[in-house]
């Protein structure tokens, strides 16, 4: 079956496109929307496969796995594909009022592709050094999006970003070598096997470390989390919220799988560290959010925050938890996203991100506020909006298995986090505008339709999965199930 490779390949023919035409700079974006397109249907289509028929496996060139490069993809990175297809289209529509022609000119269309090859790559492969590569596909294109315009604040940026996510890159590689070297294999299934089998196991636990603290860096968990606020605010917002929504999530993705399929050997010291880890992530986020008054930088640090209630879900270890985090990554994903593209008509309008700079957008953009209004508080979880429902599978999860300090923690954590998208909505949109002030750049302005819908339709995703909570969270369930019983993935990666 040539399924599984369909993710890396359609990015990667539409990156072939985009050069082959690139002469004609108006077809650029619409060849790269076109991929986006089919990445989407492509994702739909095999969520449906393998929900109807299975685990889809990939061997390639017909080796057989462990000797060959193998692709997955099971219930939970079908799920993730989906969400990429989503933030794909989104941000392709976005782009086209958004991007300026200058930065289009430097190969952005191809980048955002290559960008979603890596996310892509990173989701079906079941190698530990192919998930290596396609983190490296992802840093370089994203290292390129990311100086776009060659601005100062962008370097600067960029430097951070690039320099901490080597050293994640350095973490990973040296837990690839010492894992090669005790078990003498690299697929996945083959480890979860050797794993599970072998009498010393807890030995992995300096692998385990090492890819530990690669994982954290990539998702940005404390205390690694420093790059991210350095560096997201700095290009333009439909590239910031592509970061947002994808590559913090990869890190989560490959966290999760790891420490579901094969890190499974010392539950008592990686358990409790996770629930710590994701606590202070929440926490700590939160409150440098609540102290920011640049509204890219208020919903940066809100990425950190949000990322320890997934950590949570891993730290609880049950199906409702693990399955919690999966529907909190799905609703923030979506929500997270559409945040900081309703931030970039704010600036389109106003010219600024400063809250302190403007004021009053309700009267001259009401229905703005609204879209606004929709994922900001999907993000503070405000019923009956996805993240409630996020939050409460979480938190119930975290009750059931008694583990009561992280369950209050993020409880409370949701009322910050409504603090801050209080203040946005106050500052930005409620308070009068300060005096002395000349008018806005946009003020009367038509905002461009491209902008407009990407931001309502997910919008609507976020509306849809608060009020079909019970279709979505068995969709999560069953890709939890699937994660907490590693012989499901063993037996179809490696048959009998």
């Amino acid at each position: 079956m040539i399924l599984p490779a369909l993710p890396i390949l359609i990015p990667l023919l539409t990156i072939i496109f985009l050069l082959f035409n690139f002469q004609r700079r108006e077809w650029q974006p619409w060849i790269g929307l076109t991929g986006a397109l089919l990445q989407l249907a492509l994702a739909i289509f095999l969520a449906v496969q393998v929900k109807t028929q299975g685990i889809l496996v990939l061997h390639t060139g017909n080796w057989e796995a462990p000797f060959g490069i193998t692709l997955v993809i099971d219930a939970f990175s079908s799920i993730m594909l989906v969400l990429a297809g989503i933030i794909a289209v989104s941000v392709s529509i976005y782009s086209i009022d958004a991007i300026d022609r200058q930065r289009q000119s430097f190969f952005f269309f191809p980048m955002v592709q290559g960008l979603l090859m890596g996310v892509n790559g990173a989701f079906v492969t079941g190698d530990i050094f192919n998930l290596y590569v396609w983190f490296e596909v992802m840093l370089t294109a994203s290292f390129v999006l990311i100086t776009l315009g060659g601005e100062k604040k962008q370097l600067n940026g960029a430097i951070k970003y690039v320099s901490i996510n080597l050293v994640s890159s350095l973490f990973f590689l040296a837990g690839i070598g010492l894992l090669y070297g005790k078990t003498g294999t690299l697929n996945m299934a083959d480890l979860a096997m050797k794993l599970s089998l072998a009498d010393n196991n807890v030995l992995m636990n300096t692998s385990a470390v090492l890819f530990f603290v690669a994982f954290s860096i990539k998702a940005a968990v404390f205390p690694f989390f420093f790059w991210l606020p350095a560096s997201y605010h700095t290009p333009p917002v439909a590239i910031t919220a592509l970061f947002a929504g994808l590559l913090t999530k990869v890190g989560v993705y490959s966290m999760i799988r790891f420490y579901t399929l094969f890190f499974v050997q010392d539950k008592l010291f990686w358990h409790p560290l996770f629930l710590w880890i994701g606590g202070l992530t929440m926490v700590i986020g939160v409150l440098t959010a609540a102290s920011q008054y640049d509204i890219r930088k208020i919903l940066s640090f809100h990425i950190i925050s949000q990322i320890g209630y997934m950590i949570m879900g891993l730290g609880i270890f049950t199906v409702a938890g693990i399955a919690g985090a999966i529907f909190f990554m799905a609703h923030n994903i979506i929500a997270k996203t559409n945040t900081f593209l309703v931030a970039g008509l704010i600036n389109r309008v106003t010219g600024s991100y400063d809250l302190k700079q403007i004021g009053g957008l309700y009267k001259i953009r009401p229905w703005l506020s609204i879209l606004f209004i929709i994922p900001a508080f999907g993000l503070a979880g405000i019923p009956p909006l996805s993240g409630f429902f996020g939050k409460l599978i979480l938190i119930s999860a975290g009750f059931n298995a008694g583990e009561y300090v992280i369950s209050f923690v993020a409880l409370a954590v949701g009322l910050f986090t409504l603090f801050s998208m209080v203040k946005i909505w106050n500052e930005a949109f409620w308070k009068p505008r300060p005096e002395g002030l000349p008018p806005y750049e946009g003020e009367n302005e038509n905002l461009p339709v491209s902008m407009v819908i990407p931001v309502v339709f997910l919008g609507l995703i976020t509306l849809t999965m608060g009020f079909a909570v019970k279709p979505i969270l068995e969709i999560a369930m069953n890709a939890a199930g699937q994660l907490l019983d590693p012989k499901i993935y063993i037996q179809a990666v490696l048959g009998s």
